[in-house]
């Protein structure tokens, strides 16, 4: 008992004890709950006050705001009623009088003559318009694309064939900022194209790919410098181009400023060789480029072209490939492929070839073809049974030489003009594809080492519309653009466009521009045989010159009987003088028909060495530095400056002119000299402002070989003036009175140089005749040209006619270099 009561015990004992430690513990529990619930209480009292309070104070202020609106609106009614009663009936009074005197006279009026009303008959009348109720047409054209820009795209699509995603994002927003674009140039042609004149009707044909954009390109700057239109669109896509004809005339452009004919290709030669056309501006294939070069030849008519070609896409191992797959889809299969500016040909560097090769096929399987007006679609059907047919021969031909050819055809459709994305890949640069443009969904790869190889890869092709570069390195990109013979230049992206951005080709890919300024450049057919004009030197033999000849040196007399040396003049191109290979000679008469002295009469074959001279020597010239060639021709003036009583004495012998005539023309050509050395750098670019967040640089680039054929009036100022702004911009020149100078047959002479593959330009300044041959020969290579149709007018003393932005144009072809930035800020 007593242990059993011991042991209650002490149960007990820890009952209490558990009683005693717990108690403590439970009331500073309770005590921080109170404390809690009590702090929230208090801040729920504090909340529902500040509420009430700002409900209070959100009341009132709305009261205030009540009060000051209605405030407003009685003093407003309040003045409307005093000006009411200030000047009652005084504005339907001034109303009433001056459309009750434009009514006396029927609103038509004629002179005011001697205190009298005179009305002649038989005279045109011109209507007034409220200048504050008319809007300038050049902007209202704008806008009302602008309004109707959704039925447009859908428009284009259904025309074309187009992704309704690429007419709707890309096309139409574009075609709307040319429009505004141009309409600005309208506003400041008094300013920056001061004293230039509208040709007057300019034929525009335009093919059936991006028919709405490509119109736009010819048609807005036409119409911008006060043009008139007619328009021939491809006879597969008229639907867009006759709906903006007809917004035109709801945006108020006069009747027959803007016409749009449609039909076959036959009507569009039929308009080019209309006499009443200014000028033609036409985009398509280089054959037809060719055959309206020859049809326009010797007409007077300006020509503008923009053709296509291969494309080079070319991908440096320091480039983002996954950056640059996406590019190249966009690329090569936007619209099908059926594109001039498609990146068709893909170099790639032999490092990274097999990676990005896989990386593309990758992506190309993920490709949709489909319906143009699916939005989730990559690719569409193409334009017709014979483009795809072509396409496919193009192909198959490159199997049969050995390429590999991968086809996307996992969602080809089973109906309908479809042909599957294709990539071809080893082929070499000889290969049928690589050379022809294939104008489809088809890409041929070829690899390189160097970026010398790519840059040689890329010129290697008679075309140059555009190329495309991927590489992180800027440095690397520069110098490969500025390299590459093309007209645009994409750096890390492709498909860039605006309208403030020159466009256009180099070599056989068009001589003309679409976009800025350059889109506007500076301001008679014959019957003759053109197969037969010019084709020999000439049959005549050169007469004997007797001993009456005429000194033409400025010299002390021989003392006795000692003969005079007969000096033997030579061609001279390489820097050397070199007989001439037809080993003959021609007279040089003076202004009474009295033999001067005997020059060398060159051929064929003394051009194609010069020629060749001229390409040897033109990479180096190009690349000195613009101050180097300045000085140049600084020595060349100082020089001429010295011997200047010479040379005038040897001017008056031959052309008969006075003395002081004589002097002038020598101090003209010396000055001319210095006029041309100090624009040396001073017209090398500019940066475009286009609406890319990035740099769009437009450098003016020399033309390469130029050959230039002199006119007889001035001969010294005039070759001058031809020769200074040819070489100053880093061109080299061949020359038929550094320089390359043959003397002949101008006619016979010129049409070797016209038709010389290797020549990028011909100035021409003689005869009519010979200014048309230059025209058609000059469509083998299609070169640009500068001719003057026989025309003498040009007065090489003026500075404004002998000098100028004209001839910096005619020596210069604009390259845009587009840089697109984004890594820190998006785009």
């Amino acid at each position: 008992m007593r242990g059993s009561r011991s042991l209650l015990s002490t149960r007990e004992k820890l009952v209490q004890l558990r009683h005693r430690r717990k108690r403590p513990r439970d009331d500073k529990f309770d005590e921080l709950i109170r404390d809690i619930r009590t702090h929230f209480r208090e801040r729920e009292r504090l909340f529902q006050g500040l509420w009430e309070e700002e409900k209070a104070q959100r009341e009132k202020d709305r009261r205030l705001w009540a009060a000051e609106m209605n405030w407003i609106r009685e003093m407003w009614a309040k003045s409307q009623k005093e000006k009411e009663a200030a000047k009652p009936g005084e504005e339907k009074e001034l109303n009433g009088q001056w459309r009750s005197w434009l009514e006396s006279h029927g609103r038509s009026f004629g002179h005011f003559v001697d205190g009298k009303w005179l009305k002649p008959d038989g005279r045109e009348i011109c209507s007034i318009k409220n200048p504050s109720t008319v809007t300038p047409t050049r902007f209202s054209v704008a806008r009302t694309i602008q309004k109707h820009q959704r039925l447009l795209s859908l428009l284009e699509s259904l025309d074309s064939g187009k992704l309704i995603r690429e007419t709707r994002d890309t096309d139409l927003p574009l075609v709307v900022r040319h429009f505004y674009h141009h309409a600005g140039w309208a506003q400041l042609m008094d300013v920056e194209m001061k004293g230039w004149k509208p040709l007057g009707v300019v034929a525009t044909l335009v093919p059936r790919n991006f028919p709405l954009l490509t119109l736009t390109w010819k048609v807005c700057p036409a119409l911008a410098m006060g043009n008139t239109v007619v328009l021939k669109p491809a006879s597969s896509t008229r639907l867009t181009a006759l709906f903006l004809a007809q917004l035109c005339s709801q945006a108020g452009l006069p009747p027959g400023v803007f016409n749009v004919i449609t039909g076959d290709q036959g009507l569009g030669e039929a308009l080019a060789d209309h006499p009443g056309i200014n000028k033609v501006a036409f985009a398509g294939s280089a054959e037809v480029g060719r055959s309206l070069r020859r049809a326009t030849a010797g007409t007077g008519k300006k020509l503008s072209l923009q053709l296509g070609g291969k494309i080079p896409f070319i991908v440096f191992d320091s480039a983002d490939l996954d950056s640059a797959v996406d590019g190249l889809v966009d690329a090569i299969w936007l619209n099908q492929g059926q594109v001039h500016n498609a990146g068709s040909q893909l170099l790639l560097q032999e490092s990274i070839a097999k990676d990005f090769i896989q990386r593309l096929k990758h992506r190309m399987g993920q490709l949709r073809l489909g319906d143009f007006l699916d939005k989730a679609v990559d690719v569409v059907a193409l334009a017709d049974e014979k483009q795809r047919q072509t396409i496919e021969s193009l192909v198959e031909d490159a199997r049969a030489e050995g390429a590999e050819i991968f086809q996307a055809k996992a969602s080809l459709p089973s109906s309908g003009l479809f042909y599957p994305p294709t990539l071809i890949t080893g082929v070499h640069t000889t290969s049928h594809c690589v050379r022809e443009e294939i104008f489809g969904p088809v890409l041929v790869s070829l690899t390189f080492r160097t970026a010398k190889e790519a840059i040689a890869l890329g010129n290697n092709t008679p075309y140059g519309m555009v190329a495309s570069l991927w590489t992180e390195t800027l440095p690397l990109a520069l110098e490969v653009a500025r390299s590459l013979q093309v007209g645009t230049v994409w750096i890390n992206g492709h498909n860039m466009l605006d309208a403030a951005s020159a466009f256009g080709g180099y070599k056989e890919s068009g001589f003309s521009r679409d976009g800025g300024k350059e889109n506007c450049p500076p301001p008679c057919t014959l019957d003759l045989n053109y197969k037969t004009f010019a084709t020999s030197q000439g049959s005549e033999l050169p007469p004997v010159m007797t001993e009456n000849r005429v000194s033409h040196l400025i010299k002390s007399e021989p003392e006795g009987n000692i003969p005079s040396v007969d000096r033997t003049y030579k061609l001279y191109y390489g820097g050397a003088q070199k007989r001439p290979d037809s080993m003959s000679s021609q007279p040089v008469f003076d202004h009474t028909g009295k033999i001067v002295a005997y020059v060398a009469d060159g051929s064929i074959k003394d051009i194609r060495n010069a020629v060749e001279a001229a390409h040897k020597a033109a990479p180096g010239w190009a690349k000195q530095t613009a101050h180097a060639r300045a000085q140049i021709l600084y020595y060349l003036a100082e020089n001429l400056e010295v011997r200047r009583a010479e040379i005038a004495s040897q001017l008056k012998a031959l052309t008969g002119a006075q003395e002081e005539m004589a002097l002038q023309e020598v101090d003209l050509s010396v000055q001319r000299l210095f006029y041309w050395a100090a624009y040396a750098d001073k017209y090398g670019g500019v940066v475009q402002e286009t609406s890319l967040y990035g740099a769009s640089l437009l450098f003016r680039e020399p033309l390469g070989v130029v050959g230039i054929a002199c006119p007889d009036k001035q001969p010294l100022l005039a070759f001058v003036s031809l020769l200074a702004p040819a070489i100053i911009r880093g061109n080299c020149v061949v020359m038929i009175p550094m320089v390359n100078i043959i003397s002949g047959n101008r006619d016979y002479l010129s049409r070797g140089l016209a038709e010389h593959q290797d020549v990028q330009a011909v100035w021409y300044f003689g005869s009519k005749e010979g200014s048309a041959l230059v025209e058609w020969a000059s469509a083998g290579n299609l070169k640009r040209t500068w001719v003057n149709y026989g025309a003498e007018q040009r007065c090489w003393n003026n500075p404004q006619e002998g000098a100028g932005e004209e001839f910096l144009y005619q020596a210069t072809q604009c390259k845009s270099v587009w840089m697109p930035m984004g890594d820190i800020f998006a785009n």
